[in-house]
């Protein structure tokens, strides 16, 4: 069974891999750098600011908690343990990979902390921002996504390691929002 997923996903990350062009190749790069997407993590700040006002700091608190979290777990709980190489990393892969700038990245790739992270961020934010701000969903989801196909696209991981990562990271965006919710109620009822 493992061994037939594992086909499966090599097939549908080749596939994927292929489907490239090269006007597309530097948009890739700009979606999975961290620091590209800072305009849009401003809007996501001005949402928060606006809708939370002077709880804002303890939303960034739980955001920077969710984001250790959620980066760590994809690399100690399982990176770290299934050892899964990335696709880039595979031999008789290379010469079937668009690999765009001869940039693999580390030994591993199982699950994508790009994909746990952006999930995990698009989770939280649409938890809490749902309820003030309807199209905050479309917003962070269509964000997440392209952060995490763009891993697919650079060659540097199989479609798998970005679906569980998604998961891992969208259930880790749940604990910490149980967690800001309790805090929340904490501290409003003493100063609201």
């Amino acid at each position: 069974m493992v061994e037939w997923l594992s086909q499966i996903d090599t097939q549908l990350f080749l596939f994927l891999n292929g489907l490239h062009h090269p006007l597309l190749d530097s948009v890739m790069v700009v979606f999975s750098g961290k620091l590209s997407w800072i305009p849009v993590y401003v809007f996501f700040l001005y949402l928060i600011i606006k809708y939370y006002r002077w709880q804002s700091i303890m939303v960034l608190l739980f955001v920077a908690l969710l984001i250790s979290v959620s980066d760590q777990v994809s690399v100690k709980a399982f990176k770290l343990v299934f050892e899964r190489p990335r696709p880039c990393h595979v031999e008789e892969l290379k010469p079937l990979i668009h690999l765009v700038n001869d940039r693999c990245g580390g030994a591993f790739g199982f699950v994508s902390s790009h994909a746990a992270n952006s999930f995990a961020l698009a989770g939280f934010l649409w938890l809490l921002l749902r309820s003030h701000f309807r199209l905050i969903g479309p917003v962070v989801f269509t964000y997440a996504i392209l952060v995490s196909y763009s891993r697919i696209y650079l060659g540097v991981h199989y479609p798998g390691d970005i679906l569980a990562g998604g998961i891992i990271g969208f259930l880790i965006a749940v604990g910490v929002y149980y967690l800001f919710s309790i805090a929340e109620r904490y501290f409003c009822r003493r100063s609201c």
